[in-house]
């Protein structure tokens, strides 16, 4: 079914080209179901309402940076790693993001910590909210370097934005007098305004002692541990059951 020229030029003149692929089948349908005008109406602008939402979406999950497309569906439950899932259900509900609190994935590498942040920023894009992903360590040096290049008050006020910061693999390194301070100024600044995701190979209790000052490190984990939902995970590598299988001489046919 051809569609009028004169439709074409108009819906691509108020930038609704995108109907018109599917226009002809939905000019059909009308006709079956014998729609009035105003129902036929409905249905193209509800087409279009839905495929903006999607390139919205995909437009936020991309701008999140995550490095993994992921929901928590993906996750293997029968994995041999071990958290509280009661908490951790309670955490995807995302209430700790309308209480501005906080939640911490602490456990040895490679039992899902990223993967499970991932999924809950994910899930938060998805509920509308704003989520920013990125290594702890790539954050800091970022920092570091809008002072050098005098842009820090612009770069950090992007980070102040957020509904979610998750902050990935934090405390693999002690940090810096000046890492202390940025770290210190950011968690300060979004504390009751915005919520952090963090994931750690250490205890909470091991934080401190990476602080160049622990007077600056004391004041900022007592506002970010005690808003904190801590899940702890246990157990054998989670990331080493989704890497690929590889076969041995023995095994080759």
């Amino acid at each position: 079914m051809n569609v009028d020229p004169d439709l074409t030029r108009l819906l691509k003149r108020l930038k609704l080209g995108p109907l018109l692929p599917t226009l002809p089948e939905r000019l059909a349908l009308a006709r079956a179901q014998q729609l009035d005008y105003v129902a036929f109406l409905t249905l193209l602008l509800a087409d279009e309402v839905q495929r903006r939402d999607q390139q919205a979406l995909e437009r936020h999950l991309l701008q999140a940076g995550f490095e993994d497309r992921v929901t928590l569906d993906g996750f293997d439950w029968n994995s041999p790693v071990q958290l509280d899932r009661r908490q951790l259900q309670q955490v995807f509900t995302l209430e700790f993001l309308a209480r501005k609190e906080h939640t911490v994935f602490v456990g040895p590498v490679g039992v899902g910590k990223t993967l499970l942040a991932q999924c809950l920023g994910s899930t938060a894009v998805r509920a509308g909210h704003s989520v920013v992903f990125i290594r702890a360590d790539a954050l800091l040096a970022e920092l570091g370097q809008a002072r050098a290049d005098r842009s820090y008050d612009k770069v950090f006020r992007r980070y102040l934005a957020p509904d979610l910061i998750i902050l990935d693999d934090f405390g693999l390194r002690r940090l810096t007098a000046q890492q202390s301070n940025d770290l210190y100024e950011l968690i300060i600044e979004r504390h009751r305004h915005a919520s952090f995701c963090i994931t750690s190979n250490r205890s909470v209790d091991e934080w401190l002692g990476l602080f160049d000052d622990p007077i600056l490190g004391n004041s900022a984990l007592d506002r970010l541990a005690n808003a904190a939902h801590q899940i702890v995970i246990e157990g054998p590598s989670y990331r080493a059951k989704l890497a690929p299988k590889h076969r041995t001489v023995d095994d080759q046919p």
